[in-house]
């Protein structure tokens, strides 16, 4: 049986691909990210097929809520730009995980170049 966190991988991906403009690439060897217009809004850390935890961003107003509940931690390394990562399922239900990653997306995509946003087809 996959693990809770691996469990939520199919899901993760399905809803970040059926967000507007969003690709999906392998980096730092096996990491799922997900981006919009090559800007990433969530990302999938996994080592050995077994998701360790998944990472997005949120409202700085969000931040400290999140990050104080057990199973949510301040993101490595993008922490200081309000990222978190779940490293336990059970911090979140799955409805609440797909509403943060869509709002990480939102947010990723306001913070685009003006000119970029307008190339975009709207939401």
């Amino acid at each position: 049986m996959k693990d809770p966190l691996s469990r939520l991988h199919d899901a993760v991906e399905q809803h970040a691909l059926a967000l507007p403009f969003v690709s999906r690439d392998i980096k730092w060897g096996a990491d799922v990210v997900f981006s919009v217009a090559d800007k990433m809004f969530c990302c999938l850390s996994i080592d050995q097929d077994t998701v360790q935890r998944i990472s997005f961003k949120v409202a700085p107003e969000r931040f400290l809520e999140l990050t104080d509940q057990n199973g949510i931690m301040p993101a490595p390394y993008l922490a200081k730009h309000h990222w978190v990562s779940l490293t336990q399922a059970e911090a979140l239900t799955k409805t609440e995980l797909l509403e943060l990653i869509a709002g990480s997306y939102q947010l990723v995509r306001a913070k685009l170049p003006k000119k970029v946003q307008l190339a975009l087809t709207p939401i």
